[in-house]
């Protein structure tokens, strides 16, 4: 199994906002999205990106992993977002706007020569690219594209659509499933999109939940108080995590060897449930490397 890098809660913070970066470091996010694009006005690009491609070359993240969102490739300033992204060398670069594969093979040709180690990581935030999200999907099969993740865009999602946003996002369900089926199809980890109320803690808990039901490996924020909560829900429980122990081993006794169902405790298991049971222990053991 690939070796998992837990994503429960990917925290935007601002790249033109110095305190933003600094206080960043202290926090349990297990991802930031250092923002270029939304968070920063036009008259301040050059400076953030200057800035935020320091504190990248500076480090002092620790276990958090650091990703930086340019701008759109056709802005006068995302090229050189993701030139100057690739020196710094973050663990990977967010691209907005994603609509089709060829924006993902534009993107691998200016991260030519780059090291390896840098993903790219897409924006799902448009009804062109729900259109064609099994193609976009699968530029992941062309390994210069370097697509690791998706992450949904649910905001931009609704102003394209004018859907409204409601408890239990019933208009978004289509796009988040279509989305997360996509990735799945060629192995991608995706990200659920930011809950805009963070006065409403009970709400975001819900779409957290929501969220980890539907599969999706974690959810991004935009406040501190977010991450907390999503940390917690996005983690697998410690029941389930000893069940998945019990299973593998079960699978694993000689007597078993070649057996395709077990009984375990009275429940009736199948060899595709220890597969599964190898995720959430690896899951939970990448957590807690992280955390200690």
């Amino acid at each position: 199994m690939t070796a998992i890098r837990p994503r429960r809660s990917v925290l935007y913070m601002p790249g033109s906002n110095a305190r933003a970066l600094e206080k960043a470091k202290t926090l349990p996010a297990d991802a930031l999205i250092l923002d270029l694009e939304d968070a920063v006005a036009p008259d301040a690009k050059a400076s953030a990106r200057e800035q935020v491609c320091g504190a990248v070359k500076a480090g002092g993240y620790g276990p958090r992993e650091v990703i930086i969102r340019a701008n759109g490739l056709d802005t006068p300033w995302g090229r050189d977002d993701i030139l100057a992204a690739a020196v710094a060398r973050p663990d990977g670069i967010l691209i907005p706007k994603v609509s089709n594969p060829e924006t993902l093979q534009e993107v691998g040709k200016l991260l030519a020569g780059a090291p390896d180690n840098i993903r790219v990581w897409a924006m799902v935030e448009t009804p062109a690219a729900m259109l064609d999200i099994a193609r976009i999907s699968a530029a992941a099969r062309d390994r210069s594209t370097r697509l690791a993740c998706f992450v949904m865009g649910t905001n931009d999602l609704a102003k394209e659509t004018r859907a409204r946003f409601v408890p239990g996002r019933a208009p978004m369900l289509p796009w988040l499933s279509l989305a997360l089926t996509a990735a799945r199809a060629e192995g991608l980890d995706i990200l659920d999109g930011v809950y805009n109320n963070i006065s409403d803690m009970d709400g975001f808990r819900a779409e957290c939940e929501q969220g980890r039901d539907f599969g999706f490996d974690g959810k991004t924020l935009i406040h501190p108080t977010q991450v907390e909560p999503a940390n917690e829900i996005f983690a697998p429980p410690a029941a389930e995590v000893e069940w998945a122990r019990k299973i593998i081993a079960a699978f694993q006794l000689p007597e078993n060897a070649g057996k395709g169902v077990l009984s375990v405790d009275g429940k009736m298991v199948e060899i595709l449930h220890a597969e599964m049971g190898k995720r959430v222990v690896a899951v939970a053991d990448a957590i807690a490397a992280r955390q200690g």
